[in-house]
């Protein structure tokens, strides 16, 4: 009790700001299952032409990332300090390299269509099939890449309601129009339309949120290009790009390896996936919670602080993931028998789950550093350990225990789970060696 109430104001700011990012990741889920629900309505070729896609957009994101993480750096730093007006054109200057980036992605979506869906192994029949989906979802880019970034100024002014808010909003309307344009008969093409129309949807949420508040007032008149602060956005962004398409190619490389093993292990693999990506929630959200706090506490010049804020993220966090830990470890056949009948699938489903259940604390520890690291400024340095990290241990070690010594799936996913360890070690001694408390941005 006495370390609740030694630190009652910290744990309660950490919480009202990391639930609702909990709420609003768990939200983009079900947007994902529902797309996936009505393609199922549809034909077995709209799953394959929503899943190709969706695999496309993650590479995108990883460029958006680097502009929301940029920004949302400068902003929470700036915010710190109270100096508004740096702020407001942090988030004009993000708006237009999103504008300039949304664009630009969209040029390349029509202009290299063919290569872009090629590389990802559909056949010429299903990449015609695919098309009308994936025109109508990528070439408006620009509307997901505002929705990102913009999401991440207002969490970067302790605002995680709003783009809770907006992807709920977006959500219904994502259902609304699926079911809307699949009973007028407009199949695929009809899943893009809502897909894109929701998104649109949520970038008006958060354009009217920031143009009528309070100290951040956002203005669009007279958009002036500011270039320094535009070098600044990038130079700490541009590192946290980096760092999330080396884990898009590194999981593409590392899926491959485990269709090599088999199709059974494939589909234990994606099974097992799906049902860590809600374990991760709460990590990522107090990681978010953690950038942010960390970034106002070193604008307010208050290192003591934003020390306390990791400390208590981290253990709030790996009380949720040890929590998620005993529930996969004693529930796991449960969790199996869920998604799929097969025995064999089952028992590599349970196998996994179970080792999932040992790396979580460690899951916590690498999404709370990252998030201090980055809240920081010190972008670089996430990027290094993710290079280690998934080359190393994802691949590197999940190719040796899961292919050379043919420990299968379970010895790829030992491979990932080395993976977190190695990273959240690495970014631990980063942290406690202090030089993330000098970066000047």
């Amino acid at each position: 009790m006495g370390f609740y109430k030694n630190n009652k104001k910290d744990i309660t700011i950490i919480f009202s700001l990391a639930i609702p990012v909990i709420v609003e990741n768990i939200l983009q889920t079900l947007l994902g299952t529902t797309d996936t629900y009505f393609a199922g309505h549809i034909n077995d070729n709209s799953i394959a032409a929503i899943g190709v896609t969706n695999l496309i957009v993650n590479i995108f994101i990883a460029f958006f990332s680097a502009v929301s993480i940029g920004t949302g750096t400068i902003v929470s730093r700036n915010f710190g300090r109270e100096d508004y007006e740096k702020v407001n054109n942090a988030i004009k200057q993000s708006s237009i390299i999103g504008i300039v980036l949304g664009l630009i992605i969209g040029v390349i979506s029509i202009a290299f269509y063919k290569p872009i869906l090629m590389i990802s192994g559909l056949s010429i029949d299903l990449i015609g099939y695919t098309l009308p989906y994936y025109m109508i979802v990528t070439v408006p880019l620009i509307f997901l890449c505002l929705s990102i970034i913009l999401s991440s100024c207002l969490r970067a002014i302790k605002d995680t309601k709003t783009p809770m808010i907006a992807v709920g909003v977006s959500n219904i309307i994502n259902i609304i129009f699926n079911a809307i344009f699949i009973n007028l008969g407009l199949g695929i093409l009809g899943l893009g339309l809502a897909t894109t129309t929701s998104r649109i949807v949520n970038v008006i949420i958060l354009l009217v949120k920031l143009m009528k508040g309070n100290e951040v007032k956002l203005n669009y008149k007279n958009m002036i290009i500011d270039k320094k602060m535009i070098i600044s956005i990038l130079k700490i962004g541009i590192p946290a790009g980096i760092e999330k398409l080396v884990m898009r190619i590194g999981q593409l490389v590392y899926n491959s390896m485990i269709i090599s093993i088999g199709i059974s292990a494939y589909v234990a693999h994606n099974i097992a996936g799906n049902i860590e990506g809600y374990t991760y929630i709460p990590a990522m959200a107090f990681g978010i919670a953690t950038a942010t706090l960390v970034g106002i506490s070193i604008g307010e010049s208050n290192i003591k602080k934003a020390k306390n804020i990791v400390y208590l993220s981290d253990v709030m966090a790996t009380i949720f993931m040890i929590i998620i830990a005993i529930i996969f470890f004693f529930f796991a056949p449960q969790f199996a028998n869920l998604f799929t009948e097969t025995k064999e699938i089952q028992g590599m489903v349970v196998s996994v789950l179970r080792l999932i259940a040992l790396f979580q604390p460690f899951a916590a520890l690498t999404q709370i550093i990252t998030g201090a690291l980055q809240g920081a400024g010190d972008t670089k340095f996430p990027m290094y350990s993710t290079l280690i990290g998934i080359w190393i241990g994802r691949v590197g070690v999940g190719y040796l225990l899961g292919v050379v010594f043919k420990l299968g799936l379970l010895g790829v996913w030992m491979g990932y789970a080395f993976d977190i360890i190695l990273r959240g070690l690495i970014l631990l001694k980063r942290f406690l060696d202090g030089k993330w408390q000098k970066i000047d941005i």
